[in-house]
């Protein structure tokens, strides 16, 4: 039986995120069929072909993997998100070149970041691979990924599911703008702005474990 796939589905198996595969609608490449309802299905006939094509959709441009962390303690995330899209690179059969940041996601003079968006805007890059949507940048990432619409560059999230509670999202939101202006204001290294991040931080702490409690 040739099997249907939502567009969730079928961008899994493409390795490619919706909004590639509704690009490669509009430009005639896939089509899928439309329910009653009109939502997109795809035939696994004509994905798994596809699929096979796609590994050499941009031969001569840049698979490129961004990683990203906020902080010096966190490094080893670091490093488990760059290996993390390594061994996904290498599973798809891609040429793949790793760049990494060390930096808060509001943070928009990043080396790594800086490499990313002359590469992209020089359209030396036709494959964007994340781990999260979030490691390219806290706020701004939907504008760096409507230029990857404009340049015909793939957008690959590998974890696309949440990785913590909209809550928990929204107070690392919080702090990390509280972070950036307080040390503004007072500078960074003062005792006055530490000691008010180390409360802000116990409150979030505080606040995540709330929640964790509640959704158990």
């Amino acid at each position: 039986m040739d099997k249907l796939l939502t567009i969730g589905e079928s961008a899994a198996l493409l390795g490619v995120s919706a909004s590639t595969l509704r690009r490669w609608e509009r430009e005639k490449k896939l089509l899928p069929e439309r329910t009653r309802g009109g939502q997109r299905r795809y035939r696994l006939s004509k994905i798994k072909p596809y699929a096979v094509r796609n590994t050499a959709l941009s031969s001569n441009k840049k698979t490129l993997g961004y990683a990203r962390v906020s902080s010096n303690d966190q490094k080893n995330d670091l490093e488990r998100q760059k290996k993390m899209l390594e061994m996904y690179c290498a599973s798809q059969g891609w040429q793949y070149e790793i760049i990494s940041d060390l930096g808060s996601g509001m943070n928009y003079h990043k080396k790594g970041l800086r490499v990313l968006l002359n590469l992209l805007l020089d359209g030396q890059i036709g494959r964007l691979v994340l781990t999260h949507k979030d490691r390219l940048l806290r706020f701004g990432a939907e504008l760096v990924f409507a230029i990857c619409e404009i340049k015909g560059v793939e957008i690959v999230i590998i974890n696309q599911g949440i990785e913590s509670s909209f809550e928990e999202e929204l107070a690392k939101d919080v702090l990390e703008i509280i972070t950036v202006f307080s040390a503004r204001l007072y500078g960074a290294r003062s005792h006055k702005n530490k000691k008010l991040l180390e409360n802000l931080k116990g409150a979030v702490n505080v606040a995540g474990s709330q929640n964790r409690i509640k959704t158990k």
